[in-house]
């Protein structure tokens, strides 16, 4: 499975750079790390510290480049690897801040896998030129920023035969996997209904910052120092750097702690031409239950029925959209072979929530509460509730129970076979997700690898020995994408054609495919 075509090495050599300090670089494994698959990573801190540090701390990958447009965070790197215990030297490994530099130069690093934690806008483009040598891909969520990218990104995975895992991490949880069982079981009857909300954003978005945006014209603040603009920019359309928010931005000003600047390092995730907002964020981790459970598939229209804060610029403070997912046959578990009727799928962020009537029973029992974020399906039978981000804590009530059980205690549940392949990870202790979970996507990052290396089982759902491969992620991305266009459209109900990509709205068809900058074609 790994690629050391000569073809793809002579590429490297073509246009090769300085790599590092002294410009000392290795074009081929050493003896003893001839079996490690050789890593680059894009985006190095954050997300991306988390996405390639336990990939090289398994033992079976070894970094050979690394690449960041703010070259400030290769320190914090150093010193975050030193706060892990870990005896790496990443001064010794070719550092880039234009990923195309890095592209330039895999083939003479020889490499083999790629990460790829950047803000949104990014993704595609490394991720489809890494594919095109032949290289295998980390992508961390949403896989792309807009359906053009989307369709682009399928069609060279399948064209070069790579392997693909979408970071979305609650894929590798036992919990998630046995839940998505039990829902292929047939065992909430016929699902037509489901809801998925989140309490993001919690970083900056809406028409005050938009109008804030507008007001600065051309007029930028001084690019810090260690920030390549122009690489961070890539295919985006020019426009200056903008610094700390000034202090009487408005009412929403005051929760946006998280990072001072309006773009880098972590603000980009609500702007339209870098991110993809709360939708784009979190629909990954919470939609993949249901998605999977309900093998989902196509969307057929969005619309978007509530809004706060609408800009052209970045997305809402809250909104919900409606999703309808068609007919289907089931392909897998106890309904295989079965017709599946459509769902209607409500989608809400910025704290909006299910109003306690639609899950009466987890309300009775919790004061009339719904949890902050989860997701809730509702069959003709019965119901299950995550009450999480990444499907660590899942619960079913059926018709003639009086309360929710946890999915492994139930006794209905605990008769349902097992189909899809565990990882061998137990749920967290305290029953609890997103932070108090450390370590629990481990073994996303290691099947990955393992897939590279043609180990591991290989999963019905995706045809691959990667749990959200392209067979899974691009049909799932396809439907939140879709979502996303609808919140740039309020009020208009978009039908979307996967077939001929297109919305039958032309105002729709604008938004599907990406502004593309002058050197950054891809």
């Amino acid at each position: 499975m790994i690629n050391t075509s000569r073809r793809n090495f002579i590429r490297g050599l073509a246009g090769v750079s300085t790599l590092a300090a002294g410009g000392c670089f290795s074009i081929a494994p050493t003896c003893a790390d001839a079996k490690k698959i050789r890593l680059a990573a894009v985006g190095i801190m954050g997300k991306g510290f988390s996405d390639w540090f336990p990939m090289i701390q398994s033992g079976k990958a070894e970094l050979v480049a690394l690449c960041d447009a703010d070259a400030t965070q290769l320190a914090k790197a150093q010193e975050q690897l030193k706060k892990n215990n870990f005896d790496l030297d990443l001064s010794k490994i070719p550092f880039f801040t234009d990923y195309r530099k890095l592209l330039d130069n895999c083939g003479v690093l020889s490499v083999q896998a790629m990460t790829i934690s950047t803000p949104d806008h990014i993704h595609a483009p490394v991720a489809i030129q890494a594919m095109k040598q032949g290289i295998h891909v980390y992508v961390q969520k949403p896989l792309v920023r807009t359906l053009w990218e989307l369709d682009y990104f399928n069609k060279t995975a399948k064209e070069y035969g790579v392997v693909v895992q979408m970071g979305n991490q609650g894929s590798s949880l036992d919990s998630m996997r046995r839940c998505t069982e039990v829902l292929q079981s047939g065992i909430l009857g016929e699902v037509k209904e489901v809801h998925v909300w989140t309490n993001r954003p919690v970083w900056p978005q809406g028409k005050v910052l938009a109008d804030y945006i507008k007001s600065r014209g051309d007029k930028g603040d001084p690019i810090p120092a260690g920030l390549n603009w122009e690489a961070y920019l890539g295919p985006a359309k020019d426009r200056p750097y903008l610094g700390k928010f000034p202090d009487n931005l408005g009412p929403f000003h005051n929760d946006w702690k998280i990072a001072p600047n309006v773009y880098h390092a972590f603000n980009w995730r609500g702007s339209v031409d870098f991110g993809a907002g709360a939708f784009g964020d979190m629909a990954c981790h919470t939609m993949n239950l249901p998605f999977r459970g309900l093998e989902l598939g196509g969307v057929s229209d969005a619309e978007c029925t509530m809004i706060e804060g609408h800009s052209d610029l970045i997305y809402p403070v809250k909104s919900i959209v409606k999703l309808t997912y068609k007919e289907r046959t089931a392909k897998y578990g106890t309904l295989k072979g079965a017709k599946l009727p459509a769902v209607t799928l409500y989608w809400y962020d910025g704290d909006e929530k299910p109003s306690p009537e639609i899950m009466p029973k987890y309300a009775a029992k919790n004061g009339g509460k719904v949890p902050n974020t989860g997701c809730y399906i509702i069959g003709t039978k019965g119901c299950v509730l995550m009450q999480d981000d990444y499907g660590a804590k899942c619960a079913i009530a059926l018709n003639e129970d009086k309360e929710f059980i946890d999915v492994f205690q139930h006794e209905a549940a605990k008769v349902v076979g097992t189909w899809i392949p565990k990882i061998g990870e137990a749920v967290a202790k305290d029953q609890k997700s997103s932070v108090e979970m450390k370590g629990f996507a481990n073994g996303h990052y290691i099947e990955f690898l393992d897939a590279i290396n043609g180990e591991g089982p290989v999963f019905e759902q995706t045809h691959s020995r990667c749990f959200s491969d392209i067979e899974y992620c691009i049909p799932q991305m396809e439907g939140i994408l879709v979502g996303c266009v609808a919140q740039q459209l309020p009020g208009k109900k978009l039908n979307w054609c996967a077939k001929s990509q297109k919305f039958d709205l032309d105002c729709a068809n604008a938004l599907v495919k990406p502004y593309i900058r002058e050197g950054f074609a891809f």
